[in-house]
């Protein structure tokens, strides 16, 4: 089993800068991103999980439900990755969207 610390750590800390920022830099864009950045990270734990199933789309539930959606994305997708490099990939995927998200 490969550690995922550092993804369920950069994700919590996303995920808590999302929670205490005001609602117009979500509306500015940082609830996209988060949302954006969800869709993906489920996108890719669904091809590892059931690779010849059309992939599912994570609905937009709302800029203030973005945290609770980027948490439960890299937590199904931390259950699935088999190697260290396929850990580091999905921690920058989540750094840059932090960082673009402004957050």
């Amino acid at each position: 089993m490969v550690d995922t610390t550092s993804l369920t750590r950069a994700v919590d800390h996303f995920a808590d800068r999302l929670r205490a920022a005001p609602q117009s830099r979500l509306q500015r864009g940082a609830a996209a991103e988060a949302l954006e950045l969800a869709r993906q990270l489920a996108r890719w734990a669904q091809s590892i999980e059931e690779p010849a199933a059309e992939p599912r789309e994570m609905p937009d539930v709302g800029m203030f439900a973005a945290a609770d959606q980027i948490t439960v994305a890299v937590h199904d997708l931390a259950l699935v990755l088999v190697d260290e490099g396929q850990v580091r990939e999905a921690v920058e995927m989540v750094e840059a969207a932090r960082k673009k998200a402004g957050v």
